[in-house]
């Protein structure tokens, strides 16, 4: 099967079974997205959504979080993965947003890859999914399904890489729809270490015997 049918088929199929898809943090403003996209790192949605209800209680915007202690921070998230680093990073982000953007989160990803603690993947999601942006974030899921299903070559070893191989494909106005696609379905059912092939609509073309299509 050719990339771009495998495209059709993956696409056809979200499409109609899962017309509106976006992400499963809980956020009230482009900080707040932000902050839960930061803390979501190499930790689960479900882990990050326990935290930032009192998080955003106490520190509802960046003017709030800059005036704050790194300490006082980290008694909020000391149970997110990381939790020393990402408090600074939080503190140290709300403080440059307050100082260089007038305390706004720029919708720029050059400006948002500026921030501590935010890379591509971060400033990504927050210009899709508040800024509307067509921007394609690649983290583990998306990038261990695009493998796994054959969407992007071997070569696309990076999550860059996989980025510019998706992009090719998926349609403009598709592209931040189609991230959450493919996160949730790594997320549910393409896991990493058991994926649930039975439940996969995609078993019957899913070149999973291949060489290192496990990764």
């Amino acid at each position: 099967m050719k990339r771009k049918e495998r495209f059709e088929r993956v696409l056809g199929y979200f499409r109609e079974q899962q017309p509106i898809a976006t992400t499963e943090l809980q956020f009230a403003s482009a900080f707040q997205l932000l902050v839960a996209t930061v803390l979501s790192a190499q930790c689960t949605d479900k882990r990050v959504n326990m935290v930032t209800p009192d998080l955003f209680s106490r520190f509802p915007d960046a003017r709030s979080m800059a005036a704050a202690e790194v300490d006082d921070v980290l008694e909020y998230v000391k149970s997110v993965s990381y939790p020393n680093s990402k408090a600074q990073h939080l503190v140290a982000l709300s403080r440059m947003i307050v100082n260089d953007y007038g305390g706004e989160v720029p919708s720029d990803g050059k400006e948002l890859e500026r921030l501590p603690g935010v890379g591509r993947k971060t400033a990504n999601v927050v210009q899709a999914v508040w800024f509307g942006k067509p921007t394609l974030a690649v983290d583990t899921h998306v990038f261990r399904v695009s493998r796994r299903l054959g969407l992007v070559p071997s070569s696309a070893d990076t999550p860059q890489k996989v980025e510019r191989a998706l992009m090719k494909y998926i349609p403009i106005d598709e592209v931040s729809t189609a991230h959450h696609w493919l996160l949730l379905h790594g997320r549910y059912v393409c896991q990493s270490q058991r994926p649930k092939c039975e439940d996969c609509q995609f078993d019957d073309f899913c070149p999973k015997i291949l060489e290192n299509s496990k990764l």
